[in-house]
């Protein structure tokens, strides 16, 4: 559904606890543009001057590799602050490319700062932001260790997206989008023959169920189960 820039900024819950001031403030500089999939934002290196909030739709942070590999490093729906790092004033440190047709707030990085300046309630959002990316790159970083076997790692990624992305309903949880093959090898950084063989071989075991392309956790304890089990 097409928004307008003040329902855009209202929905967002980066602003639920700013001033009215500032949410005025925000509406007033802001601009609602719409993606779409495998459009980028931006690129790693790009001097990025804007910054983004997803308001509906999938955008994905990832980085490549001297090979030219994909590692997408988050998938982030509505209402996440997309770059707060270019508030610094160095250049994107990451590939920014939409998932799914994606609407987006954008702001000019100087005037979001200067709206930060005076309300409090939205630059602790920003720093709340920032938090949960830092302890998500943690777990990430203890999820990709060499030592966790690729089973594991598989198991504990769908675990992780069925958290942030899942529907619960009487046949387990189904994550609510499209996920390949190719785009779960570049969340874990490993081959696609390796993550289809997983995939199967959970499958197998009735953890998982896969049917056009949306991948079901059948019993999410079992999976956890699964996941601690020497």
């Amino acid at each position: 559904m097409k928004m307008n820039i003040q329902e855009a900024v209202s929905v967002v819950g980066l602003f639920q606890k700013v001033s009215p001031k500032a949410l005025v403030a925000l509406a007033a500089c802001g601009k609602l543009r719409q993606f779409v999939k495998g459009e980028h934002l931006f690129f790693d290196k790009d001097q990025v001057e804007t910054i983004y909030v997803v308001v509906s739709g999938l955008v994905s942070l990832y980085k490549t590799n001297a090979q030219g590999e994909k590692k997408v490093i988050f998938i982030l729906d509505q209402g996440k602050l997309i770059n707060e790092v270019v508030l610094q004033g160095t250049t994107a440190s990451v590939n920014c490319e939409v998932f799914e047709t994606a609407q987006v707030l954008c702001f000019n990085k100087y005037d979001f700062l200067d709206i930060m300046e005076h309300d409090f309630a939205l630059t602790k959002g920003v720093l709340d932001s920032l938090s949960i990316k830092v302890r998500r790159t943690y777990r990430q970083l203890k999820n990709t260790s060499t030592a966790l076997r690729g089973d594991k790692r598989v198991v504990a990624k769908l675990w992780k997206l069925s958290k942030d992305f899942g529907v619960a309903g009487p046949g387990g949880t189904t994550i609510t989008f499209n996920l390949s093959i190719t785009y779960l090898a570049d969340l874990l950084g490993l081959k696609r023959e390796t993550v289809s063989r997983q995939l199967k071989a959970l499958a197998q075991q009735g953890l998982i169920r896969i049917e056009n392309g949306r991948i079901t956790i059948l019993d999410c304890d079992k999976l956890c189960e699964f996941f601690k089990a020497p």
